[in-house]
């Protein structure tokens, strides 16, 4: 069974008198361990999907089920609980707390988890050694490079050992060289640790380090040419 699994997914809201439908009739499987990037024109949809695979935004219509919960038929508050522990999130901006040491940024998604002081410990040091930056748990953002502060993010989003790791355009806001790293560092996480992950991108670059590569067009998820609903079903 796939480790997530989008079914008929169709997202519309309206602006003004205008409704606006990003996705429409959207169908993917992502196996455990796969890498994917998600491209396409801005506003295509590309993040309100990897949202709804987050479990941070909701579909209008079809099913989301990540590690065979179907998070759609979830409540708010039991979807805030899954997500905190199913769920690692990297960001463009890298949304760290500025107050908030690098080791204390990391611990923040176990805060939400039953866990004791010391097996916190002992993940946030795993984490930060697994992005290189052990040696930095004491340092606050203002103290780091933008390419640290991202690892800083690529820790938090794994410490928790969640199913899936999503990141909307997690190279967006670096320069070539920290791009290079982090990419190095994404493909060693999937490669090293199995972590599954899905990228939102415009970066080409960045897309190639993926073993899939699926464009959002018109609503349609859109792979090797061809929309993977009609693929599917032409094979069932």
């Amino acid at each position: 069974m796939p480790l997530v699994e989008v079914r008929a997914l169709t997202k519309e809201y309206s602006k003004g008198d205008q409704k606006i439908t990003p996705l429409k009739d959207a169908h993917l499987d992502v196996e455990r361990g796969d890498l994917v990037s998600l491209m396409g024109a801005s506003g295509s949809g590309k993040s309100t999907l990897l949202n709804m695979i987050a479990g941070i935004d909701r579909p209008t219509t079809g099913n989301v089920v990540v590690d065979g919960t179907d998070i759609t038929r979830m409540s708010r508050s039991k979807l805030a609980a899954w997500r905190a522990q199913h769920v690692g999130y990297i960001f463009q901006m890298h949304n760290l707390i500025p107050v908030l040491t690098a080791y204390e940024n990391v611990e923040m998604p176990l805060l939400l988890l039953p866990l004791s002081s010391a097996e916190r410990r002992k993940r946030i040091e795993i984490a930060l050694d697994a992005v290189g930056l052990a040696d930095r748990a004491d340092h606050y953002p203002r103290q780091l490079s933008g390419g640290q502060e991202q690892r800083v993010g690529i820790a938090r989003a794994i410490v928790a050992d969640p199913a899936v790791v999503v990141g909307d355009e997690p190279t967006g806001d670096l320069d070539a060289e920290s791009t290079e790293q982090i990419l190095l560092l994404l493909q060693r996480l999937n490669k090293e640790l199995g972590t599954t992950l899905i990228i939102v991108t415009h970066d080409p670059k960045t897309a190639a380090i993926a073993r899939r590569r699926i464009r959002l067009e018109k609503g349609e998820l859109v792979e090797a040419g061809a929309p993977i609903l009609k693929r599917e079903l032409q094979r069932a």
